[in-house]
């Protein structure tokens, strides 16, 4: 049984607090008092008493991403286990600084791609593993929601605590899960538009993304999409894997696995309906502690936090370089 601490008690802090399963939620910090308190009796605003006390085995970090670097490498260097949401960092530099820390302490950093363990994704993963679908041509996916009144004055519109917009946001998932799928990316295109928000991030991006072998990616992620949906398909040369909803406002998670005959034609298909709960976060949690108990690496870590974030860093200098 570890000891954790959860740094950031909003929602996704909540999430993580509801998923420890047996493990032991025994202290807390928030900038709001009021927050941190609803999770555990050791509450504070200062995340640094946390870091620093010696019963404590494993940190998450749950904060708006001005902070998660700084307290990530805190954590760090107190020779804590990690677990630091996506993205990690608001860019590229400040990552860089986290996993070279990392590299220094004998810890288990991971990232919170929580997607890559949605049944659905486990699922086509595994029938993708095991040649379900033959050699990968393409993946086709699409990520958004609609934002609320006043989006544009919450903290992800704010450059200087987010880091960027949409494509960093919802869209380091989509790059995450292709990457999961195809290897890694050697060319990269793309575009961001802030079409609808008044605000000084994007609230679209759009990336074309290609292997060394010429497989491709074609990615979409918005807050302008009005009705939250997402939707991921991964073409083989005798298949294909779709993947459609998260549970929750972004509709019945279900994949459908649709599988080539020899002549062409129709092809046969299969389908499955995950209803319930969101187990992700537990999964996820249950993957990272047996990570640090075997030694083997995590499933989403900062290796793969740092090639998502070069992905966004690439684009948002086209998008600049476009737009000046």
């Amino acid at each position: 049984m570890k000891n954790v601490a959860i740094i950031g008690c909003g929602l996704i802090g909540g999430k993580r607090a509801a998923a420890l399963g047996v493990h032991r939620l025994i202290a807390t910090a928030d900038t709001d008092l009021a927050r941190a308190q609803r999770f555990s009796d050791n509450a504070t605003t200062d995340w640094r008493q946390v870091v620093k006390r010696e019963d404590v085995d494993l940190v998450i970090v749950a904060t708006t991403n001005d902070a998660l670097a700084e307290i990530t490498q805190a954590a760090i260097e107190a020779n804590k286990h990690v677990l630091v949401e996506k993205p990690a960092a608001r860019n590229l530099a400040e990552l860089r600084k986290v996993q070279q820390a990392a590299k220094k302490q004998k810890v288990v950093v991971k990232v919170g791609f929580n997607h890559r363990f949605h049944p659905a994704i486990q699922k086509a993963r595994e029938i993708f593993d095991s040649g379900g679908v033959g050699d990968l041509m393409f993946v086709r996916a699409r990520y958004g929601h609609g934002g609320r009144l006043d989006y544009e004055k919450e903290w992800r519109a704010n450059p200087e605590v987010s880091g960027g917009g949409e494509l960093l946001d919802q869209g380091v998932h989509l790059i995450d899960l292709s990457r999961w799928f195809a290897g890694e990316f050697t060319q990269v295109w793309g575009r961001t538009a802030t079409f609808f928000w008044p605000m000084k991030v994007e609230d679209n991006g759009f990336c074309y993304l290609t292997t060394a072998k010429g497989q491709a990616a074609w990615l979409h992620a918005s807050c302008s999409e009005w009705k939250n949906m997402f939707s991921m398909e991964i073409y083989g040369r005798t298949g294909k894997l779709q993947i459609d909803g998260l549970g929750g406002s972004y509709g019945v998670e279900r994949l459908t696995y649709y599988k080539m005959s020899p002549q062409m034609g129709p092809p046969e298909a299969a389908s499955w309906d995950f209803q319930g709960p969101d187990k992700s976060w537990e999964c996820e949690f249950a993957d990272w502690v047996e990570s640090i108990d075997t030694g083997r690496r995590p499933c989403g870590d900062l290796d793969d936090a740092m090639a998502a974030m070069k992905i966004v860093e690439s684009i948002y200098q086209q998008s600049a370089e476009q737009h000046s």
